[in-house]
């Protein structure tokens, strides 16, 4: 039988045991014809797993361009499930729950470390409130920032979470640090199989630093970039456009990408940090970009998520960066009335981007 074939003997879904995979594969046929669309998703992925393929299809998230399909070695998942268990110390009979998308590679792995591992995986819809809603406990879920700020008062319900799809901000991370829940934040993508590097976000491990998984080396390009070698993960090495401060090959502080620099009146400005002051003062989604500039080149924007905006302001108090850098105040605020957002809950910045610019093109 091919490797990833097997079924671990302890594996369980939903309470049910279930070693063979042609037992998991009537399952599927159950939930794609019973099941609600999350459930329909996983029976869908586990059909794929257990084909005669060598590799799953994953569509990346979309958040820097167009979504796109690429082919995942099965092989290169089995070994990211193992690093994932031994690294965060979760091996057979470890209740996990899946609460995202099994659409996409994050939940994609929860299903393989399950399978791999032999965890006992719940699995449900992967709402804001997934954890509140239930009154189970588990010893590892896997969230997204806006799952973990939604459930803090559930997150207790958990050993061990692991947060990624998106930066976790300062009061996220605050927050954290008063529960007794390990806490992890996540660096990686779908080419590299979920992630590559961990970084602690509470306890006395709390760290700004990632530090690499075992079987992981890092080291920049000439621009200043992450670049990843994971032997058994990816047959290349992974070039990624993160600028990053790379302590050693096992250790990095994440800064921003290179394709959000705003290079104004000379003075390169990573968008991100400037969110992250601001993560605190601003309720409502908001992000910064950039837009020409005579003068500058290129000046800083402020795009608020505003119900009540008609595209040029958001009421926004400018007070709000007094104490910033001069050239890290926003020198325009926009207010858009709905923030567009990939299936993973990213912002989709370029194309709220265009809709202001036609807004202020036809106005």
């Amino acid at each position: 039988m091919s490797l990833y074939k097997e079924v671990h003997p302890e594996f369980k879904l939903n309470g049910l045991s279930y070693t063979q995979a042609d037992d998991l594969l009537q399952f599927a046929v159950e939930l794609k014809a019973q099941g609600a669309p999350h459930e329909v998703q996983l029976a869908n992925f586990l059909n794929e797993w257990f084909d005669n393929q060598s590799f799953i299809l994953a569509t990346t998230s979309g958040s820097t361009g167009e979504p796109k399909q690429m082919r995942l070695a099965k092989s290169a998942m089995i070994q990211s499930a193992r690093t994932t268990g031994k690294a965060l110390e979760l091996g057979a009979g470890t209740e996990a729950l899946l609460c995202l998308s099994p659409n996409f590679i994050a939940g994609k792995m929860m299903a393989v470390r399950a399978l791999t591992l032999g965890w006992h995986l719940h699995v449900v819809a992967p709402s804001m409130e997934a954890l509140t809603e239930y009154d189970s406990q588990y010893d590892f879920a896997a969230l997204v920032p806006a799952q973990a700020t939604s459930s803090l008062t559930a997150l207790e319900k958990v050993g061990t979470v692991l947060i990624g799809g998106g930066a976790v901000s300062p009061s996220l991370e605050a927050n954290l640090k008063e529960i007794d829940t390990r806490a992890f934040a996540s660096y990686g993508m779908t080419e590299t199989v979920s992630h590559i590097a961990l970084r602690r976000l509470n306890g006395k491990e709390a760290s700004n630093y990632y530090t690499a998984v075992d079987g992981v080396t890092l080291h920049l390009d000439e621009r200043g970039c992450l670049v990843i070698t994971a032997p058994g993960l990816s047959e290349e090495d992974v070039v990624t456009n993160d600028l990053v401060n790379l302590l050693d090959d096992g250790q990095f502080e994440w800064l921003g990408r290179i394709d959000n620099v705003i290079n104004s009146g000379g003075i390169k400005i990573h968008p991100e940090s400037i969110e992250t002051q601001l993560s605190d003062r601003l309720e409502a989604p908001f992000f910064i970009a950039s837009e020409p500039d005579e003068v500058l080149g290129e000046r800083l924007i402020l795009i608020v998520e505003s119900p009540t905006s008609d595209g040029r302001a958001s009421g926004v108090s400018r007070d709000l960066f007094n104490d910033l850098p001069k050239y890290s105040r926003p020198k325009m605020i926009y207010g858009i009335s709905k923030f567009l957002y990939t299936e993973t809950g990213k912002i989709r910045r370029q194309e709220i981007l265009s809709l202001i610019k036609n807004y202020q093109a036809n106005n």
